[in-house]
């Protein structure tokens, strides 16, 4: 009996093939574990295979661990028994897999899940992170370093100890930026432009002078900024404007040619796409634990490369971050410096190596490449999970007449 037309045009319903996933690379168990490092939190993503091995991340939303955690929770639900060698799938499956993709809170989970995946892959092969990604093109990786202008005394002082310890580059704090509760912008631009005139005339044209500006201006006063300083004292300004608004960032190339660097509150390779197709920044300062671990990170290094962007990356964070970073950096054609925490002028102890008793070591003022499996990094757990996180509350703060401000 013939077909009907019905049945004739009939498919077959899709049944997923059964994929057989060995057990000693199955995801056994997925842990966030917050804990106390120097002075601030940090949340450690722990990821255990079938046969034992251990791979770690770190997630860069600070001061909402907790939510990330959460995700980190729910994520753990679906992942564990995967492959866990299928890090770009497992990488899709996290983020394409609810209705509402994408936030800085699901990409800083997925970010820590990738980075752990990646130190497992590395360990089970036997070969640092970096050969992963193709290989290392530098053995060490340069950085820069920060410090608050309190006064123009102190920061001609901590740069001093900075060039005379190898660093070529130095990146300051404007003058306000302390913590305190009220911060007046307009009143903090003209101290600050004094401190960067000191430094530019002690230090010469040989040092790369950059200021993070914390977003807490309006591109009228980073305007009157730049019209304040002399041609040729700043090689970058950092973050100076919120970035939801990449016409604002347009509007404010139009007025300064100071190379901008932007990028540490991307959280997505669609969230960098206009700074890089538009020229609206200079240095791409992506975060690895933010903007969805090694698997996006080195696609935005390569679309950054196409516009020849070199990468500053942001490393805030401790030995997890900075060790992720230094592998990313190192497999990078495009890269400039990588932030560092650890300069003689900081003493923050976010890579107390009570708790990371094998990281990646600053040398002078870079960072020498490990070749250890993975990322280089051990911790000691028993430590981490007795040092407990403390409530942490970002400062909430105002202008001098009492409306919010950005911090």
């Amino acid at each position: 009996m013939p077909a009907s037309p019905s049945s004739a045009l009939a498919e077959p319903a899709y049944v997923q093939p059964m994929v057989r996933v060995s057990p000693d690379v199955a995801i056994a168990a997925i842990e966030a574990i917050p804990a106390r490092v120097g002075g601030r939190n940090q949340l450690l993503i722990r990821v255990e295979t079938g046969d034992g091995l251990i791979g770690w991340g770190e997630s860069g939303l600070s001061s909402r661990e907790a939510a990330v955690a959460a995700v980190v929770r729910d994520f753990a639900g679906f992942l564990v028994g995967k492959d866990s060698r299928q890090i770009g799938r497992i990488w899709q499956q996290t983020y394409r897999s609810q209705y509402f993709e994408g936030g800085r809170v699901l990409t800083a989970a997925i970010s820590a899940i990738d980075i752990a995946l990646h130190d497992l892959l590395g360990k089970r092969l036997g070969v640092p992170v970096y050969q992963l990604l193709g290989g290392k093109q530098r053995d060490v990786v340069p950085t820069f370093a920060s410090f608050l202008a309190t006064s123009i005394e102190q920061s001609l002082q901590d740069t001093k100890t900075l060039v005379a310890g190898g660093w070529d580059c130095v990146r300051i704090y404007p003058d306000g930026f302390d913590g305190n509760t009220v911060f007046d912008p307009r009143a903090s631009l003209g101290r600050t432009v004094e401190t960067l005139a000191a430094l530019r005339e002690t230090f010469g044209r040989d040092l790369c002078l950059g200021i993070d500006l914390h977003h807490r201006y309006s591109p009228a006063e980073i305007a009157s900024f730049c019209n304040m300083l002399p041609p040729g004292t700043l090689d970058f300004l950092e973050e100076p404007i919120r970035s939801e608004s990449p016409e604002a960032y347009a509007n404010l190339r139009k007025v300064t040619d100071i190379p901008f660097a932007v990028g540490e509150e991307f959280a997505s390779k669609w969230q960098a796409a206009p700074f890089l197709e538009q020229g609206l920044t200079q240095y791409m300062r992506l975060d690895i634990c933010n903007i969805g671990g090694f698997t996006e990170a080195m696609k935005i290094a390569g679309w950054s490369e196409r516009h020849y962007v070199d990468l500053m990356p942001h490393n805030p964070l401790g030995p997890i971050c900075t060790a992720a970073s230094v592998h990313m950096s190192a497999a990078v054609p495009n890269f400039s410096w990588l932030e560092t925490r650890q300069s003689p002028v900081e003493s923050l102890g976010f890579h107390d190596p009570a708790l990371f008793p094998v990281q990646v070591e600053l040398d002078g003022p870079v960072y020498r490449v490990p070749d250890a499996p993975g990322l280089g990094v051990e911790v000691n757990e028993q430590a981490i999970r007795a040092s407990k996180p403390e409530h942490v509350e970002c400062p909430h703060l105002t202008k001098p007449d009492g409306s919010v401000t950005n911090w």
